[in-house]
């Protein structure tokens, strides 16, 4: 396990600072420390059986994500009146490239997502944090990639539809 991270902590870096590049630009946590904190929960899933790369980043994005939302709940409860306020957006790939984005608000609707369709919440997991593309996030979840790029649309069209606060059916 030490050997694979060692290996992979330049990647891990990356992936963190590409991560933290869209929170605001006063956010505290730094892409060493998230990488260390990433890096903490991954020494404590020894018993992990990773297959093959893209497995291990979908595995290293769960966590990332976790790290960040824990990070982000963390400071709204510090803060007064830590209320969650709208997204109103036109379209989602740009609010997720929003460094103003509001990760507990995002964490909250892939849970309902997840409710309604878990295959779509896990897809954009690992696309939006986990960083993979299309063919490694089908590797991951075992699924072919016209699936993975069906379930993408859709779940990006309902994250839409949650943050531009328009009626559901």
């Amino acid at each position: 396990m030490d050997g694979l991270l060692a290996a992979l902590y330049g990647e891990l870096r990356d992936l963190a600072d590409r991560e933290l590049r869209r929170e605001r630009r006063d956010h505290t946590l730094q892409p060493t420390a998230l990488v260390n904190e990433l890096y903490c929960k991954l020494i404590d899933q020894r018993q992990a059986d990773w297959n093959d790369r893209a497995h291990f980043f979908g595995a290293a994005a769960q966590l990332m994500r976790r790290i960040l939302i824990d990070h982000a709940r963390t400071k709204k409860r510090l803060r007064r009146g830590g209320g969650h306020e709208r997204l109103h957006i036109d379209e989602v790939d740009a609010v997720m490239r929003r460094s103003d984005l509001d990760l507990v608000e995002l964490d909250d609707a892939l849970r309902r997502l997840a409710e309604i369709r878990e295959i779509q919440a896990r897809v954009v997991e690992l696309r939006f944090f986990g960083g993979l593309t299309i063919e490694e996030a089908a590797a991951v979840l075992g699924i072919g990639k016209r699936t993975v790029d069906r379930e993408w649309v859709a779940a990006k069209a309902w994250l839409l539809r949650e943050f531009s606060g328009a009626e559901k059916p």
